[in-house]
């Protein structure tokens, strides 16, 4: 038997083969998470910080207005900071006080968790990969054994020629399953690693917001009748 993958594959038998499979469909899963999500993240970061330096403009020149159209802006889309200065500056345009101030604050940690999550799209699927591949890859480790006793069983005796196919599927599903466990391992902790980085960005962009409208607050209206 030539130790090549065709020959493997075409030596192996069928739970061997659905085995492989199984873990190749894992790690093109994990594949797809990995470019969906390197996409959606680069797009939202660069549309992100193109949104806060006009929002900034805006801002500055005290046009709340002119800011909340921004973030509806069609350019500004997929911007993660759209959704939270919208939620926030619609509460404070609505009542600028000290009551609106509280209001912002708890719109602002109700989009943070919804984008929070959007953040970790696929992230489930990267992790069930890097927890059940090497389990995935035992089983057929296991078949592939027993192939081998089937083989030492029917030329009675242990002839490594009778064996060598079943080793061989064994020692196969066993470093695919270590690899693609890697893969996805390794996959979530980038992402995961990205998705805390914009949280923390979030997080600051959601306090810059708020010292922004406790400078434009409006006086209290006990004291503005007087």
């Amino acid at each position: 038997m030539h130790f090549t993958p065709q020959a493997i594959w075409a030596s192996t038998t069928l739970p061997v083969k659905i085995v492989l499979l199984t873990m190749l469909i894992m790690a093109i899963w994990c594949i797809y998470v990995a470019i969906e999500r390197g996409l959606a993240y680069k797009k939202a970061e660069a549309q992100s910080r193109a949104l806060a330096e006009a929002v900034t403009g805006a801002l500055g020149k005290g046009d709340i207005g002119g800011a909340l159209a921004l973030t509806q802006a069609e350019e500004y889309e997929f911007a993660y900071l759209g959704a939270l200065l919208r939620a926030g500056l619609t509460e404070f345009h609505a009542r600028p006080d000290r009551d609106g101030i509280q209001a912002v604050e708890r719109a602002l940690d109700r989009v943070s968790i919804d984008e929070s999550t959007a953040l970790k799209k696929g992230f489930n699927l990267l992790a069930s990969t890097g927890a059940t591949a090497p389990f995935v890859g035992l089983v057929g480790t296991i078949f592939g054994i027993i192939n081998a006793f089937e083989g030492m069983g029917e030329s009675g005796g242990g002839d490594l020629a009778a064996i060598s196919t079943g080793i061989a599927e064994a020692l196969v599903a066993t470093a695919i399953g270590i690899t693609v466990a890697l893969i996805g391992v390794w996959l979530f902790n980038y992402f995961n690693a990205r998705a805390e980085k914009i949280t923390n960005d979030m997080a600051i962009a959601s306090e810059i917001l708020v010292d922004w409208c406790e400078k434009h607050i409006l006086p209290p209206f006990e004291k503005t009748a007087k």
